[in-house]
């Protein structure tokens, strides 16, 4: 598999180069940050367009990553939609897509800021999901220990062969996980940004994702 292990509160992880969670043990797929009907957002609200293929493209990396991992549960860590409109716009072969998804499986939407409000879509909706020893929630919480969120879309900047590159990764330390938004286009906060660096542990580490996760310091320069 595709992924870089590491330990959370004596849970054994993997975070795959998706950007998407693994819990082996429970069978448990977590992905944060979908941002699903973004290009529809847009074009409503006025602002410049994307391709429309966005949704479809993370639609089809979570498939491939429930058909690697053969995982029974999957969490959607909130903000899984651009906003409450955006689920309801959703075309009716991605909700199809999304139901043959769910099919024989546990699946949680967490409550976001984007979505604060459950959708008419199949699943458990949940402010925050205990699964000791961790947490799901959307948003970090200070002082809390073995917590899993996303929200923030963290960045990593770095030099590779003489080339500056800025590339979604996991943020991680003793205390939490910080995932990567899942999404297509949706953009990301720099990993030493005051919001991320109030949150980690200075010995907190940066897994980045790709074709082959690694990890480097969070504050690495870029």
């Amino acid at each position: 598999m595709n992924g870089y292990h590491f330990t959370l509160a004596g849970a054994q992880l993997v975070a795959l180069g998706s950007g998407a969670l693994f819990w082996p043990e429970r069978g448990l797929l977590c992905v944060s940050d979908l941002h699903l009907g973004k290009s529809e957002r847009r074009a409503r609200q006025g602002a410049a367009p994307l391709p429309p293929y966005e949704t479809r493209e993370t639609l089809s990396r979570l498939e491939a990553d429930l058909k690697a991992t053969g995982a029974g549960t999957v969490v959607c860590l909130g903000d899984s939609f651009d906003d409450r409109a955006a689920a309801q716009a959703l075309p009716e072969e991605d909700k199809l897509w999304i139901a043959a998804m769910q099919a024989g499986r546990r699946w949680v939407w967490i409550e976001g800021n984007h979505d604060p409000g459950p959708v008419e879509l199949g699943g458990t909706h949940l402010s925050e999901l205990p699964v000791p020893p961790l947490v799901f929630r959307h948003i970090a919480q200070p002082g809390q220990s073995g917590e899993i969120s996303g929200h923030y879309h963290p960045k990593i900047r770095l030099r590779l062969r003489g080339q500056r590159l800025s590339r979604p990764a996991f943020l991680v330390d003793a205390d939490r996980a910080i995932l990567p938004a899942y999404g297509t286009y949706t953009g990301g906060l720099r990993s030493d940004d005051v919001a991320l660096r109030s949150l980690m542990r200075r010995e907190a580490i940066a897994i980045l994702t790709g074709a082959t996760p690694h990890a480097a310091p969070m504050a690495s320069p870029g």
